[in-house]
């Protein structure tokens, strides 16, 4: 395999050619600017009220900030790329912010993910063990585990973004909507099924991995919510979880759609594929925070008794 970037002529940048064939551009690009902006609004308020209010300073919210910062810079690495392509009419993009963009989508999905695994087993052990859930789940361990999520997701991503790097590219011809490693892959002059192997890895990972394992812990809650006979306490445990398997929902139909197409044996044209992509990105990470905001108590006071303050001053 030659994986010297070097054919001739090095590729400093690269075209993005993936909405050249759709009309109405420009509203899709004012649509993909609205979502971002409600993206940004939504995660940013959940992430200074948890850390400007002590009383939300424990492991729930601990997660719950992680999760939002992670939404951030993944919806950013792909949002900004495609209002410039639509919006701006900018449709290149230099090699090297490319490939760190690539990085940062993929390092944040992933961290995204264990993200939910680490908030399915703080509700597990909340709900399973209530009397040992400080001991065992302090402020200080859930700290630990996202460092640790966030260096496992750069440990994981460090041979995709080397093999990226050092590819042959043949035109510096992007035909999708933003810069991920598949599609720096069919950009490059190899056969590309010779280079999915790791990156296939990292994806049945997540999905045949962590997935299982959050599913695993609603066996657990399930069965502790089976043996409660107040009736009050299993809606008040149904209502702690909802939340989560909303976002788990989110993050996960996409790529299960996905990979099931695959496997029926549909092909998706350019357009659908884009679309799908743009959903997995954009969705998720606008559903999160709104989940939050709008089901997690403590934080949906606080944002009332913002609001009315402010309604208060403005008044005045």
């Amino acid at each position: 395999m030659n994986f010297g970037n070097d054919t001739g002529e090095r590729v400093t940048e690269f075209i993005i050619t993936g909405f050249d064939h759709l009309p109405h551009q420009k509203l899709l690009g004012f649509l993909i600017l609205i979502t971002y902006f409600l993206i940004l609004l939504s995660s940013s308020l959940n992430v200074c009220i948890i850390a400007t209010d002590r009383q939300l300073h424990t492991p729930m919210y601990i997660f719950i900030c992680n999760l939002a910062l992670a939404d951030i810079i993944f919806t950013t690495t792909a949002s900004t790329t495609m209002i410039s392509v639509l919006l701006a009419e900018v449709k290149t993009i230099s090699f090297y912010s490319c490939i760190s963009r690539m990085y940062l989508y993929h390092l944040c999905d992933i961290t995204m993910c264990l993200a939910l695994t680490l908030m399915a087993a703080d509700r597990t052990i909340a709900i399973t063990c209530p009397l040992r859930y400080h001991s065992i789940l302090t402020n200080t361990r859930s700290v630990v585990l996202i460092l640790l999520s966030w260096l496992l997701g750069m440990a994981a991503l460090s041979p995709v973004v080397a093999t990226a790097n050092s590819l042959p590219y043949c035109q510096p011809i992007l035909k999708y909507v933003f810069c991920d490693y598949p599609v720096l892959v069919r950009a490059a002059c190899v056969n590309p099924e010779d280079y999915f192997l790791v990156s296939t890895i990292i994806a049945l990972w997540l999905l045949c991995g962590q997935f299982p394992l959050i599913l695993s812990t609603y066996v657990a809650i399930i069965y502790t919510i089976a043996k409660l006979s107040n009736t009050d306490s299993r809606s008040q445990v149904i209502n702690t979880c909802l939340s989560h398997f909303l976002v788990v929902a989110c993050y996960y139909a996409p790529k299960l759609v996905s990979v099931l197409l695959t496997r029926v044996g549909v092909q998706l044209n350019l357009t659908e594929r884009n679309a799908l992509l743009i959903i997995a990105t954009l969705v998720p990470s606008l559903i999160n925070p709104t989940v939050y905001c709008l089901r997690t108590k403590e934080i949906r006071k606080r944002l009332i008794k913002i609001f009315s303050i402010n309604s208060v001053t403005v008044a005045k």
